[in-house]
């Protein structure tokens, strides 16, 4: 950080991953480290909103590495049914191709993504090519970010006071 300091300008990029999105029952060690580090990229961005150091995670989809291989290990009783299939069907298709993820942290390091930053960015689901075109709205708003929902927000007249 110090450096990216002095020099003015800066490229961070962590990995998360769709554990950080949704629950996952009996991983939830996993799922709770995958939300923090978007949470930390979120908040070290911005610390860093004036020094023109971007800070971004990436979730790189599910890819085929030994987490994977203990998951089946572990077997459906101790990581559940749903979760263990979903493994199975992963480790049978292969999982995510490594250059997705690749192809997204290469272009985070670039010029081209200057500006964007504090995003938790699916390399697979994420049109993040195009986001340099809508840098103001991506900006301006809470996108593609950890948030909590409220009532309000879904239209319930409950909930909120």
């Amino acid at each position: 950080m110090p450096h990216f300091k002095a020099q003015g300008y800066g490229k961070i990029i962590q990995l998360s991953g769709g554990g950080a999105t949704n629950p996952l029952p009996r991983i939830s060690a996993y799922a709770a480290s995958k939300a923090a580090m978007a949470r930390l990229t979120e908040t070290v961005a911005e610390e860093c909103k004036n020094d023109r150091i971007d800070v971004n995670a990436i979730a790189p989809g599910a890819l085929n590495t030994r987490l994977l291989d203990e998951v089946l290990a572990a077997g459906p009783d101790k990581v559940g049914a749903e979760f263990y299939a979903r493994a199975v069907r992963q480790k049978q298709d292969g999982g995510v191709a490594l250059t997705h993820g690749a192809d997204l942290a290469v272009f985070l390091a670039s010029s081209a993504s200057d500006g964007i930053t504090g995003r938790l960015i699916s390399a697979l689901w994420d049109d993040w090519a195009s986001w340099p075109k809508h840098l103001a709205e991506l900006e301006s708003s809470d996108v593609y970010k950890l948030r909590r929902i409220t009532g309000r927000e879904r239209g319930f007249s409950w909930g909120d006071k």
